[in-house]
């Protein structure tokens, strides 16, 4: 298991394939991709998971994380969160957020985020803020 930094394009297959399988692939592109940080896990020359990250001066927001659906629940996914909020910690960011889907809570709560705030709705997929200082 590697993890590589990878170009926003490199990123949009698997967001696609898990995020919004029903939507066209530049569905799960954002704005501000272009600007933002993106890792990758690569098993055997494959690439199976992948994350975004983008700052805005001491805060750093996931967004767009996602494992091809056959690797989900082997600690990839854990395995790249930590590799992420230790590379911020380490580059002085003080605040990790994201919005979360409801049915991912209990995955962000093992990294210590809280949710904050009420639940909405993107796209008909129920969502909280989840937060954690770094």
């Amino acid at each position: 298991m590697e993890i590589i930094v990878l170009n926003w394009q490199q990123t949009l297959a698997i967001r696609q394939a898990v995020l919004w399988p029903n939507q066209p692939q530049s569905f799960s592109q954002v704005s501000g991709d272009e600007d933002a940080k993106h890792y990758g896990v690569v098993i055997d020359g494959k690439l199976v998971s992948v994350a975004s990250i983008f700052v805005d001066q001491h805060e750093a927001r996931l967004r767009k994380f996602a494992t091809l659906q056959e690797f989900q629940g082997r600690g990839i996914g854990s395995y790249l969160i930590e590799y992420i909020l230790h590379q911020l910690i380490e580059q002085g960011y003080k605040l990790f957020w994201c919005d979360a889907r409801e049915s991912a809570l209990g995955f962000y709560q093992r990294f210590g985020m809280a949710i904050s705030g009420e639940r909405f709705y993107k796209a008909d997929q129920a969502y909280f803020k989840m937060a954690k200082q770094l």
